[in-house]
């Protein structure tokens, strides 16, 4: 996931870690609506998710 989200930050140059901390927080919250590539990280790891 990180790997997927560097690729976002390295063309923005934000001026202190408040405004990259907004970054991330921004393409994290953008790659909460795309459930096919959270699937795919998961799917990655070899775990394997059960419902309760």
């Amino acid at each position: 996931m990180w790997s997927v989200l560097k690729r976002g930050l390295g063309n923005l140059a934000p001026r202190d870690t408040d405004e990259l901390a907004a970054m991330v927080k921004t393409k994290l919250k953008r790659m909460q609506y795309h459930p096919t590539l959270l699937d795919g990280f998961i799917a990655q790891t070899g775990l394997i998710l059960r419902p309760p």
